[in-house]
């Protein structure tokens, strides 16, 4: 619900040139936190062989952080309640997926950790439909844009749509509290109590989606080029990311499916190449059905390429280890997140987007080339 809305309202509360930069810091500072915590989390949740408090304790922090923005006079704020936000999704993301990939069968990993992300992107589709509601309900029938910079009218509405993302974060806490079941890994922990080596495939592959993740900055920065760059309005904005994550959606359980079938690494691949050439289209994209297009598409990646990374962490390490091995690949990944979307944010305002969606894609084709040549050992599709 607020996620493509959070851009435009950082544009509202700081000048516009300095909007790129400031949701650069922010999604930088948020993800860099929320990595650190991964890691920490995930190791916890191996010694404790409990992995539902830290999940429960994560979404709880987050589903009251996130409508608190609706509270914000000034960017340093919305920065710092997304630091929380953040700190939510470091303590719960990596226990999670380790107790997602306790709960299933070898054979169907692909398909569980693609399922999960396919019910995460369909919620990004029903939020952002209840925000169009809202907005169609307070400022009417949709039109371009006058102005990059939202009018005060619009910030009001935009502060009572993220007071109302409240009541699905509850919502979502108690559904995890009364309805998931706590699965002990089937691994024990080693009997002298220390830490198992982890396979040198899962370190090759932690590499290069490290290196993807350095060009892959956050999603906001494509809402904030809609506006600033396409005249979106806030009600067209909702739509885009609807159409985004709908995408999402319907590639993801087909792309967890070819990953059990196929392998891990082609999926990977492919998704990262779909990624790379997203962005070289945006950066030449010069129209507004350009942007649907190019989007659409994007989900695609997802789909391809998130899942099947997940279900490969699980398959490279024994089970007792998940939760450290999550908690590395998150941290890792998340780190290079602060690099990412912050230098993307400065190079827009320094070169142009352009420029800095081109440098995401040329990322993005080093880390392929980085994975291809990574052996990924026994544990694991070659």
């Amino acid at each position: 619900m607020m996620n493509p809305l959070l851009p435009v309202f950082v544009a509202g509360l700081v000048p516009l040139s300095l909007a790129p930069v400031y949701v650069g810091l922010m999604e930088g500072i948020a993800e860099f936190t929320a990595s650190l915590l991964k890691l920490y989390s995930g190791r916890i949740s191996d010694r404790l062989r409990r992995r539902k408090s830290l999940v429960v304790l994560g979404y709880g922090l987050s589903s009251v952080a996130r409508p608190a923005v609706a509270l914000a006079a000034a960017g340093w704020q919305v920065i710092l309640l997304k630091f929380v936000d953040r700190t939510g999704k470091g303590l719960r993301t990596s226990p999670r997926d380790a107790l997602i990939g306790d709960s299933v069968d070898p054979s169907a990993r692909g398909l569980a950790f693609s399922f999960h992300r396919g019910m995460d992107h369909l919620g990004a589709v029903l939020g952002p439909l209840a925000a169009m509601a809202l907005l169609l309900a307070t400022l009417g029938q949709p039109g371009a844009a006058p102005e990059p910079r939202p009018s005060p009218s619009e910030m009001e509405v935009l502060r009572f749509i993220f007071a109302v993302a409240l009541v699905p974060g509850l919502l979502a806490t108690l559904a995890l509290i009364l309805c998931v079941r706590e699965v002990a890994p089937v691994e024990a922990p080693s009997s002298d109590g220390r830490e198992r080596p982890l396979d040198r495939g899962f370190y090759g592959f932690v590499t290069a989606a490290s290196v993807f993740a350095l060009g892959n900055s956050s999603d906001m920065f494509l809402m904030l080029w809609a506006r600033t760059g396409f005249g979106f309005s806030l009600l067209q904005i909702a739509a885009l990311w609807v159409a985004l994550h709908l995408s999402k959606v319907i590639f993801s359980l087909p792309g967890g499916l070819l990953s059990d079938r196929v392998g891990r690494r082609p999926l990977i691949l492919g998704g990262w190449m779909l990624y790379a050439l997203v962005y070289l289209g945006l950066a030449v994209a010069d129209r507004s059905w350009h942007l649907w297009v190019l989007l659409v598409i994007y989900g695609a990646y997802y789909g391809l390429a998130e899942g099947a990374e997940k279900a490969l962490v699980t398959d490279l390490v024994p089970g007792s280890e998940r939760g450290r091995a999550f908690g590395i690949y998150h941290a890792a990944v998340g780190l290079a997140a602060l690099p990412a979307s912050l230098l993307f944010g400065i190079f827009w305002a320094w070169l142009g987007a352009a420029r800095a969606f081109g440098i995401g894609a040329v990322l993005a084709a080093v880390a392929m080339v980085l994975l291809w040549g990574t052996p990924l050992g026994s544990r694991a599709e070659a």
